[in-house]
This record gives C-alpha cells, sequence and structure tokens, in this order.
C-alpha cells in the first residue's frame, strides 16, 4: 500500500467510507463477489477523492493503476497537436476503466479529467492481476466488459465515419442510449449530462454546428433538453433514425 501512496499522488485520499462494500457492489466488475470477498479487496485498494475538473492521471500513469468511479463522473480525453480536446469515452458511478493497460502493460495515449466531484478507489497493477487469477468470476465479467467494450469502440468508430454533421450526432446520441439510456414515457433519457461542447469534442464538430442541430432536433420535437443538461431522445427520434 505505501508504493501504491507514493505513486498515486493526484487526488486527495479520503478515509474509507463505512458503505464502501456497498459501494464497490456496484461496480460492474464486483457485482458477482460475496461481501466476505469484497472485504478482502477492500483493503488492498486506496480511496481518493477528485474535485470538478481535476486530473485523474496522466498518459504516462495509465499501466500503473484500475480505477473504479464509487461517486462522480470522468471523461477520457485526448489533446490534438493543436490543443483540442477530443472526448474518447465518458465514465460514470459504478464504472471502472485503466484495465487493458493492467494487461498488456502499455499506456493509453489519453488522459483521464473528473466532470464533477468524484471519488474513485484505486488498485494497484500487481494486486489487480492477482484478483484475476484468484477470481474466477471475476475473469468472466472482465471478458465480458471487454467485449463491450470493443464493440462501442467500432460504433464511435462509425460516428467519425459519417460526413454528415447531423448523423455523426445522431449516431452519438444512439450511442450513448445504449450506454446510459434509462426508458421513460415516450423515449430514452441520458443518465449523463452533456454540454454543446462536449457532444462537439466527441464528434469532431464545431460548437456552433453542434448548438444549432440539436436546436432543430429540438424544433423538430426528436430531443428534449432538460434544464440539468440531460437529453431525453423522444419516439420521434428513433423513429426519424430508422428513416435515415
Amino acid at each position: 500500500m505505501t508504493d501504491l501512496k507514493k505513486k498515486s499522488a493526484l487526488g486527495a485520499e479520503i478515509p474509507v467510507r463505512k458503505n464502501l462494500l456497498g459501494m464497490l457492489s456496484r461496480i460492474q466488475l464486483f457485482a458477482s463477489l460475496s461481501a466476505q470477498e469484497l472485504e478482502g479487496i477492500a483493503g488492498k485498494m486506496l480511496i481518493k477523492q477528485y474535485r470538478k475538473n481535476n486530473i485523474v492521471f496522466y498518459e504516462e500513469e495509465t499501466n500503473e493503476f484500475m480505477y473504479m468511479i464509487l461517486q462522480g463522473k470522468v471523461k477520457v480525453v485526448q489533446i490534438t497537436e493543436g490543443g483540442k480536446e477530443i472526448v474518447l469515452a465518458l465514465h460514470r458511478t459504478g464504472d471502472f476503466f485503466g484495465e487493458m493497460s493492467l494487461i498488456d502493460n502499455r499506456t493509453t495515449p489519453a488522459m483521464v479529467v473528473s466532470m464533477e466531484d468524484s471519488i474513485i478507489a484505486i488498485i494497484a497493477r500487481e494486486t489487480f492481476r492477482q484478483l484475476l487469477h484468484t477470481q474466477g468470476k471475476m475473469l468472466d465479467v472482465m471478458l465480458r466488459i471487454l467485449c463491450d467494450r470493443l464493440r462501442a469502440s467500432w460504433d464511435r468508430i462509425q460516428i467519425l465515419s459519417f460526413s454528415s454533421a447531423s448523423q455523426r450526432i445522431r449516431m452519438l446520441l444512439h450511442v450513448l442510449s445504449d450506454e446510459h439510456g434509462q426508458k421513460v414515457k415516450n423515449g430514452t433519457m441520458l443518465n449523463v449530462k452533456l454540454t454543446h461542447q462536449d457532444i462537439a469534442n466527441m464528434t469532431g464538430i464545431a460548437r456552433e454546428t453542434v448548438t444549432r442541430i440539436l436546436d432543430k432536433l429540438s424544433r423538430d420535437g426528436e430531443v428534449t433538453v432538460l434544464k440539468n443538461k440531460v437529453f431525453v431522445l423522444n419516439d420521434r427520434f428513433t423513429e426519424r433514425s430508422l428513416e435515415c
């Protein structure tokens, strides 16, 4: 644990919370484990708090730790040579990230930034590998999750293959509905807050163009944007997308 504390300098270390086991049970990777198994894992991790817009880790640290979001939301970003931010993925409470680099020992050309105040559990590489070898249930879940993420990557590549800005935004909203969607009356609510700049960074489109397209989708009754920046994809959105 000393080595883990020394290397993971970013963020403020906080005491282990009383409800830590309950929070860990909501992490997809650990959902099938017993309370006793979770307790053993909890003793091998560090809990840190990150304020909004804090950097959780830089590229060179991506093959050292795995991170689990106990509370909050983060984005995985790349910065181009011109200084433009490209959002590769969004992660929220219950998600984890950083596992691929622990498996192949390669760094990922991206950094992770907190989008809101977040509490994150951190596990070192050797501990993670030991858990995979001793917890068969974890390994099975990990394989399924990696397959899901590979398919999600294919979807994101498809987004950038569209020449039409409108098609890119439609495809992104479909992908986000699969990842973060919740069925509501007359549509699907995306359980993730998105600014127009977030959408621009995820689609490679100018923010002004995003605003124009979203305004049209809203006027046409396809999308409703709530005050808290949460999107609702109305049934009309799905119907129109099937026609396109």
